[in-house]
């Protein structure tokens, strides 16, 4: 017991001694958007114990997935979370499964769109991390004409297009559409 609190007393010590005041965060830590299911995102859903009920789904055009033995979920505005919870509720009103374990990944996000003054516009895959840089650089860099300091964003599931400046950190996102205008001489 004694040897044990030794050990925790100088874990806290060593954690504790790395840390300056100066390096500490200011402020309540930066929120994340939950990632919400959408049309084209492709999931491999996993129903523990029962292999035929398990498998790679695609979200419909319609926003709903369907899956075995149970009617099509609506998913949009949904978290990969909260398909699991309708989907175990789901097999447990149909009296599928009396308490089925669910588990939900994104194995392919929806794609983005660019297009304007870029070399090559069009549908591309959407990766973890996507810039709007890393986007033009996808569709093989601004044109001459381009706007490099202003894009056009679309964010999916909305019709309003907003003016954001570009900086290394302006981030794309599944289903976005990115426009590229001329510059104004």
């Amino acid at each position: 017991m004694i040897f044990r609190r030794m050990i925790v007393a100088a874990a806290l010590t060593a954690g504790l001694a790395g840390c300056a005041a100066d390096t500490l965060p200011v402020g309540p830590a930066p929120q994340v958007a939950a990632y919400t299911l959408g049309p084209g995102d492709e999931l491999r859903i996993t129903t523990f114990g029962s292999e035929n009920l398990s498998g790679d789904f695609t979200v419909a055009a319609n926003s709903e997935i369907s899956l075995p033995l149970v009617k099509p979920i609506p998913v949009k505005g949904l978290t990969p979370a909260d398909l699991q919870l309708r989907y175990a509720q789901a097999l447990r009103d149909g009296q599928v499964l009396r308490d089925p374990h669910v588990t939900v990944q994104v194995t392919k996000y929806r794609p983005f769109y660019i297009l304007g003054e870029v070399g090559k516009p069009g549908e591309y895959p959407f990766t973890n991390g996507l810039t709007v840089l890393k986007a033009v650089a996808t569709a093989q860099g601004f044109t001459y004409r381009a706007n490099e300091k202003t894009v056009l964003i679309t964010r999916d599931g909305t019709n309003q297009e907003m003016s954001i400046p570009v900086t290394p950190s302006t981030p794309v996102r599944p289903g976005d559409t990115v426009r590229v205008v001329e510059r104004r001489l």
